[in-house]
């Protein structure tokens, strides 16, 4: 009779419908500390995706090694859709270009589901510097090549990388001063102890509102929202350098299908959240919620645009 009851439970497991997928918590690796911009992104959907998927969603900070540490922390993960990678374009397409021994291929390791948002930087100045426009800019640093002065929040970001398309694109030269963080930059480029930078939209826009900045040009395909009377680089006469900072959201290689359309139709449900979407247009972002094809596209394109500035600049993490 044991042995009975033994097949018979046997066969019942053999054809019960698997657990559908979620049955647990899900992880959002964020692979930078607690309070920037990429965590409390993951913060704001985690919620909502938590609201829609009927589980719990918790974001977990493992900060390091230009976020790399994160990311190869999630391609080492299993493909089950419990952990995935929430992060800004460093680890996606700027950090196996610019360190050594990356312990992950960007393009080969993660199931892309979408990038969720995007924001165009600014070139700002000092309220006080003499710099009215970025004519005014290119034509000073064609006086004094290699004077001008550009903060940045650490060598390889985004503002960096910006100021060196800037330079490149123009036949002029700068200054780069890195710093530890945006926070640092900021503080610098208020008190006047550096000429300019290219900082993040969300950053500078309360800055330029209290006359503190003055913003020259955004480096967006199109004008800001949130500073429409700022020409573009474009408009300013400075092509192809246009640049967006941007999150996307990755899993482990080898996600289930089903998976991967659940969890992606509730990252795009979270975005598009009343709760979640006002919030993110009035700091600067602006959606993209595209498809992971498209983001493949993206980071292909992306990946290989920043190898080329940073293999032409000779630019190093040091």
């Amino acid at each position: 009779m044991r042995r009975l009851l033994t097949l018979a439970a046997l066969a019942f497991a053999l054809v019960a419908p698997a657990q559908a997928w979620p049955d647990k918590t899900l992880t959002l690796i964020v692979p930078f500390p607690p309070g920037g911009s990429t965590d409390t992104l993951a913060r704001s959907i985690g919620l909502k995706m938590q609201e829609k998927l009927g589980q719990t969603v918790i974001v977990d900070n493992k900060a390091g090694a230009t976020g790399t540490i994160g990311a190869a922390l999630v391609k080492r993960a299993a493909p089950d859709g419990y952990t995935v990678l929430v992060s800004s374009l460093g680890p996606f397409v700027i950090a196996p270009h610019l360190l050594k021994n990356v312990p992950y291929d960007a393009g080969k390791d993660f199931d892309l589901l979408t990038v969720l948002v995007q924001a165009p930087n600014v070139l700002v100045v000092p309220a006080a510097s003499p710099l009215k426009s970025v004519a005014d800019v290119i034509a000073q640093m064609k006086k004094t090549p290699d004077k001008m002065s550009f903060a940045s929040s650490g060598n390889g970001s985004s503002d960096h990388l910006t100021a060196e398309l800037f330079w490149l694109q123009t036949g002029t030269s700068g200054v780069h001063v890195p710093y530890k963080g945006g926070g640092p930059a900021m503080s610098d480029l208020l008190g006047g102890q550096v000429d300019a930078s290219f900082q993040n939209i969300n950053a500078v826009v309360p800055h330029v509102a209290s006359g503190k900045l003055r913003a020259l040009a955004v480096t967006g395909a199109k004008r800001s929202a949130l500073l429409p009377q700022v020409p573009t680089l474009t408009e300013s006469g400075v092509k192809d350098a246009d640049v967006y900072s941007w999150q996307g959201i990755a899993a482990p290689k080898g996600l289930p299908a089903d998976v991967k359309a659940k969890l992606h139709a509730a990252i795009v449900a979270a975005l598009n959240d009343p709760a979640v979407k006002p919030k993110l247009l009035e700091v600067g972002f602006e959606i993209v919620a595209n498809t992971p094809e498209q983001f493949a596209a993206f980071q292909a394109a992306e990946s290989a645009r920043w190898k080329q500035l940073i293999d032409s600049r000779k630019i190093t993490a040091d």
